[in-house]
């Protein structure tokens, strides 16, 4: 019998069935890829009104936990790998920590001049030295993220020697040049992806992507790289907590 749905309570019945719908998914009851009941089915099972399970409905898909198929329906959404920021470890170290057979592809390690966007992050002169590395990591045979970093040729002159697929950047930048980290400034949002990155991350283009954006400074100031990771919004999800 499915659950019952307290109609004398003060919490309104869509947030009642939200909220035992989200336990059900959360708890596996519910697998990933199955297909849910209807907004007819739920206005049948539940005693709602078909409005009120198209708001159950949409307020599951707006949290990620369900997704709609055009002319299919809405079905349960895979799990999501919940990774916190590079700036705290590597995303290869949180994947092979989480169990993950990882994967790293160098697709490009290059000298080239800093664009003005460039500059501005690096704090450099426009068409400034940099090394442009730009790296696809994937999960279990999955592509999870793109990676795209710029670091100033001045502060790693020989870095293009270094083998930046096997060992992680941050760790070749502290090894190799005495480069830690002393501040970093991040951004996260929302963006769609391109056919060229589609493409790199196996998804459709137009697909919604998590984009993280930092700058990241030495103890003493000195800027020394600029990064964007593109992560697959439907695989990853970033997990944020501070202590204040």
């Amino acid at each position: 019998m499915p659950p019952v749905l307290d109609r004398d309570a003060a919490t309104p019945l869509y947030v009642q069935l939200t909220d035992i719908l989200r336990e059900e998914i959360e708890r596996g009851l519910w697998m990933p890829d199955r297909k849910i009941p209807s907004e007819n089915e739920l206005h049948r099972t539940y005693g709602i009104s078909r409005m009120t399970a198209r708001q159950v409905i949409a307020q599951l898909v707006n949290e990620g936990l369900l997704y709609r198929v055009q002319g299919k329906g809405t079905f349960v959404a895979p799990n999501k790998i919940s990774t916190r920021s590079p700036a705290y470890a590597g995303i290869r170290e949180q994947l092979e920590e989480l169990g993950y057979a990882t994967k790293t592809t160098l697709l490009s390690l290059e000298q080239v001049p800093a664009d003005r966007a460039i500059a501005k992050k690096l704090k450099l002169d426009d068409n400034g030295p940099v090394f442009s590395i730009r790296r696809l990591r994937s999960a279990d045979g999955v592509p999870m993220s793109l990676h795209e970093s710029y670091v100033p040729v001045a502060l790693a002159p020989d870095l293009d020697e270094h083998d930046v697929i096997d060992e992680q950047l941050c760790v070749v930048l502290k090894e190799h040049y005495g480069l830690t980290m002393g501040r970093v400034k991040e951004t996260l949002e929302i963006v769609t992806a391109s056919a060229g990155t589609a493409e790199r991350l196996e998804v459709r283009a137009g697909a919604p992507l998590l984009m993280l954006q930092h700058s990241i400074a030495a103890p003493d100031g000195r800027l020394f790289e600029y990064a964007r990771i593109t992560f697959r919004g439907d695989k990853v999800r970033l997990h944020m907590e501070y202590d204040l």
